[in-house]
């Protein structure tokens, strides 16, 4: 799930949904038909190997796409199903794809919030979390699942959800990268589901990885990710300094400086960058240089330390 499309560009045009595309000796890629403003064209559900394959996010409860998915793989048998987080647009269909084909969903845990609700707090993303989530086997760092000719190991990749995972594929010098790392766009971070503090420090640790290229869950590939990653982590950084400079200047609440930095965006992405903005306030209060009348919240009052 993106934050706001006109963030960094994004690399090349944007890839079709409807198709199966073969991307890698050892990877393919179907679009889900889920299109709009935070999934590009689509959440992109991946699969890997040839004679067994694993299926990374087979994205939302769609009939159609599941099908599509088990008819790339007539001939194969489907060994485990992979996913990232438990976003809606990525996790409930894992549950339609091991009924029809009896593969295991390994990979993330269930869906868990960073933090408790604050008394009288709303979850502005709960709509989107897959409560039903629960894998066959929940994986961590290091762990591994493998076929002919592949392995694909979990890292774990915390900030956008709690429980999120990227899945290294050994062989290829790739990473499936999820919503944590997207060419087409930012990542939304949203207290209390996401940290602003963890998804940092997730980008910290893909920073001196190894792989050549990233495949995220919407858009088109990553390339040169190390450079990349580094642009993200630049580009979150400036985002905090643009708010302390208004908090500086004045501003108060999180609607005026979403107002003041984010001129000319499409009201229709307000929210997003509303929280946004009281992901970075979050932590910046946690880190004590912004004072909070209160627990950090998004209708709450903010001051420089």
């Amino acid at each position: 799930m993106s934050e706001i499309q006109s963030d960094p560009v994004f690399d090349g045009a944007l890839p079709p949904s409807g198709e199966t595309v073969r991307l890698s000796p050892l990877v393919r890629r179907r679009i889900a038909p889920n299109g709009g403003p935070f999934t590009a064209t689509g959440t992109c559900s991946y699969l890997v190997g040839n004679e067994a394959v694993a299926i990374i996010d087979p994205g939302p409860a769609d009939e159609g796409h599941i099908a599509a998915l088990v008819e790339a793989c007539a001939g194969a048998t489907v060994v485990a199903i992979l996913v990232t987080h438990t976003h809606r647009d990525h996790s409930p269909g894992a549950r339609i794809l091991r009924a029809r084909t009896g593969a295991p969903i390994v990979g993330c845990g269930p869906h868990r919030a960073a933090r408790d609700l604050i008394e009288g707090e709303i979850p502005h993303l709960d709509a989107s979390a897959d409560r039903d989530h629960v894998p066959d086997r929940p994986m961590r760092t290091g762990d591994t699942v493998t076929g002919p000719g592949w392995t694909l190991e979990a890292l774990e990749t915390p900030g956008h959800t709690m429980n999120h995972l990227a899945f290294a594929l050994r062989e290829e010098t790739a990473l499936f990268s999820g919503d944590h790392v997207m060419a087409w766009s930012t990542t939304i971070v949203a207290p209390p589901d996401g940290a602003m503090r963890a998804y940092m420090d997730s980008l910290e640790a893909l920073r001196d990885r190894h792989e050549t290229i990233f495949w995220p869950g919407h858009g088109g590939p990553v390339r040169d990710p190390r450079r990349f990653v580094r642009g993200l982590a630049a580009h979150r950084r400036q985002r905090e300094t643009a708010i302390r400079n208004r908090l500086e200047g004045g501003d108060r609440d999180i609607h005026a400086i979403v107002a003041a930095i984010y001129q000319g965006l499409s009201p229709a992405l307000h929210g997003a960058a509303a929280l946004s903005v009281f992901a970075h306030l979050e932590d910046l209060v946690e880190r004590g240089i912004v004072l909070s009348d209160g627990p950090a919240r998004l209708d709450g009052r903010y001051a420089p330390a």
